[in-house]
């Protein structure tokens, strides 16, 4: 009898405490808090940017023809003046036949030009050596005269045709090596735009046949970095970096550069902040996207809140939803956080923030220290929290 009567009290006791646990629960929210912390925060500029070689170097052909040959394929290594491609040469094998045969027709002409230069002088000078004597009369030595003239200009004439030939012979023999395309740089064969057989056509401009990144463990990223953030970037800051052929892995660079050309998108100003990455593993590729971080400065052994505390704004019951007002308080007296009062409801302190990093926000001034615990969020009515669930286990635990 004495046990069933300690029973019963207990489970009274029970009882009465799940009363008053649920009428609390139900009638207040609970309230989610983090601590005021002091540590490091990294003022930093984040931005997306373009994974590229930082030399990179287009070859093309100098004349036009059909692709007879290829050497090399994608990522083939390849070595300076390495032959790469060949184009059929045979038009221009016969352009320099040709060409060779008009400079000796040229150099024959010269030879004959001569000949007859040396038969006038002959002519003129015997002319004048008679004419004292009477033997020849003055319109003859004239006429000799004009016919030696004749002949040293032919010689000129024939001399420039010479040298025209040898010209056209060097370009014909020119052209004809620009038929074996070389590789002007050591490195790595990223592109290639052409096949065997295929005609390439160099009226208008050069085409591009391959695309030779020159050294892939030496990488650049190419940013855009808004107007806004330009200022606070300079040269010799740290980059951390991802991208989504390695989540799991983080990357590191500095700034190079920050070039002073805007790049302007629909009305948008962007800036160029060059970045230099190691990439001696050869894990990244030319045309990645990086998620980048700029690391502008880093503030060491501050005291810091979570931007949650920042952004939590208690209910106003008086004006809930239906009363022509969102529930909640305006800010009049500027930046605020919560903390729970003696009577368990959040009450404001003023204060005064610095640098953010996203996640948590400088405290320059205001009535917390160390170690206080501010308001982040509160269990909407009906939530697991406020429906009974025991304390530590509300809303995943983070109360």
């Amino acid at each position: 009898m004495k046990k069933l009567l300690i029973g019963v009290v207990l489970a009274a006791a029970l009882a009465g405490a799940a009363y008053l646990y649920l009428k609390k629960e139900n009638g207040a929210p609970s309230y989610r808090t983090a601590k005021v912390e002091r540590g490091d925060i990294v003022d930093t500029i984040t931005t997306t940017g373009s994974i590229n070689a930082v030399t990179t170097v287009s070859v093309g052909s100098q004349i036009s023809g059909t692709i007879q040959k290829l050497f090399v394929d994608y990522n083939s290594r390849v070595r300076k003046d390495q032959v790469i491609a060949q184009i059929d040469p045979q038009l221009l094998q016969a352009s320099v036949i040709q060409t060779q045969g008009s400079l000796e027709n040229a150099k024959g002409s010269l030879e004959r030009a001569k000949v007859s230069v040396a038969d006038t002088e002959r002519t003129y000078r015997r002319n004048r050596e008679l004419l004292p004597n009477g033997f020849v009369a003055q319109s003859d030595v004239d006429a000799a005269q004009t016919a030696y003239d004749q002949a040293v200009a032919g010689q000129k004439s024939a001399e420039a045709g010479v040298m025209q030939a040898m010209g056209a012979l060097k370009v014909a023999q020119t052209n004809l090596a620009y038929t074996t395309i070389r590789s002007p740089v050591d490195g790595i064969v990223i592109s290639r735009n052409v096949d065997v057989g295929q005609t390439v056509a160099a009226s208008f401009q050069t085409p591009t046949l391959f695309s030779i990144a020159q050294d892939l463990t030496k990488m650049q990223i190419d940013t855009n970095v808004d107007e806004s953030d330009i200022g606070r970037a300079a040269k010799g800051q740290t980059v951390v970096f991802t991208v989504d052929a390695w989540p799991e892995k983080t990357f590191t660079g500095v700034v190079s550069q920050v070039r002073n050309a805007p790049i302007i998108t629909q009305n948008v100003v962007t800036y160029d902040v060059v970045i230099l990455v190691d990439n001696r593993e050869l894990l990244l590729k030319p045309g990645m996207t990086a998620n980048v971080t700029i690391q502008v400065k880093k503030f060491e052994n501050i005291l810091k809140l979570p931007n949650a505390a920042m952004r939590y704004r208690p209910v106003d019951k008086s004006k809930e939803p239906g009363g022509g007002t969102d529930g909640r308080k305006k800010e009049l007296l500027g930046q605020r956080v919560y903390v729970i009062g003696k009577d368990g409801k959040p009450q404001g302190v003023p204060i005064k923030t610095g640098v953010s990093d996203g996640a948590s926000t400088e405290l320059t001034s205001g009535n917390l220290k160390e170690g206080d615990l501010v308001v982040t969020g509160e269990a909407p009515k009906g939530s697991a929290r406020s429906g009974g669930s025991p304390p530590g286990m509300g809303l995943g635990g983070f109360w």
